[in-house]
């Protein structure tokens, strides 16, 4: 089966040539790919390419992207626009920066809509109050009268995720979802997406440097460093048998700053990099469940 998604691209901006170096990657059908590198490594490079948007920052793309069997660099911005938003969507990482705060969230809803249903534009209610209930806010109309300062940050954050779903997107970019959130809202989210990813299908680029995230959501996981994938595989392969020695030193050192791995240090205190994200894994899924 071909994969819905694949990306052999090289990028270059004005100051940093070779920000991107021949990486390639793909992603199937339904399938949540994970993927992992420090900061500054080109995580959003790549998502802002596979959007169309490194126009704006002056950046020059090589290669192709192929997206349901088209080639999105060969598509000109009147065709991108087409697939922006309502076949691929982003979610980003600060979500009350991301929303208007002077436009009420039904507004913001609304004009996410008529961008892509514009013989419709009156009928977003009723599918934006059922994503709503879906992504586990209030469906009421009541709720899209308030302002984004009104919201907490898990609940702007569904909100951004009912906005980039409203369209019921074949790929959802989710470019560092949980960085902003508390451990028991992450985890939430975590669940949301996997539930999105099988009741509508949809597959995913799950980016983040979080390992215990990545490592209970995602199948498969690409790891970035200095613009090159250096590994791609399975996740619980490459967690537990990194083939490359950069990627056991990249993996050591985003475990080293999680969050959440630094909490339970005393307990993988003395492993590998393996047994760590393992043993944290583990107990992810075990509070999740």
């Amino acid at each position: 089966m071909n994969p819905l998604l694949h990306a052999r691209i090289s990028v270059d901006y004005p100051n940093k040539p070779g920000a991107l170096r021949d990486i390639e990657f793909e992603i199937g059908e339904d399938e949540i790919l994970g993927l992992v590198g420090e900061s500054g490594s080109g995580k959003s490079t790549i998502a802002l390419a596979l959007l169309g948007l490194l126009d704006h920052k002056g950046a020059a793309v090589r290669g192709e992207i192929l997206f349901g069997g088209r080639n999105l660099l060969a598509l000109n911005s009147r065709q991108m626009r087409s697939i922006r938003g309502r076949q691929i969507a982003l979610v980003l990482q600060s979500p009350l920066a991301s929303l208007n705060p002077a436009l009420r969230i039904g507004t913001q809803i609304a004009e996410a809509w008529r961008a892509h249903n514009p013989g419709a534009a009156k009928q977003w209610k009723r599918p934006a109050l059922e994503l709503f209930e879906r992504v586990s806010l209030p469906a009421e109309e009541s709720f899209l009268e308030r302002y984004p300062r009104q919201l907490s940050v898990g609940q702007a954050q569904r909100v951004l995720i009912a906005m980039a779903t409203l369209h019921k997107p074949r790929l959802l970019i989710a470019d560092e979802p949980t960085s902003a959130l508390d451990a028991v809202t992450q985890s939430e989210i975590l669940e949301l997406f996997r539930r999105l990813n099988r009741e509508f299908n949809m597959a995913m680029l799950f980016i983040s440097h979080d390992l215990l995230s990545v490592a209970s959501l995602c199948s498969r996981i690409a790891i970035l460093q200095r613009g090159q994938i250096i590994e791609c595989g399975a996740t619980a392969q490459v967690f537990r048998h990194p083939c490359a020695d950069d990627t056991r030193a990249l993996l050591e050192a985003v475990l080293k700053n999680s969050i959440a791995a630094t909490e339970m240090a005393g307990d993988l205190h003395g492993s590998g990099v393996a047994d760590s994200v393992s043993v944290a894994s583990t107990k992810r899924s075990t509070i999740m469940a």
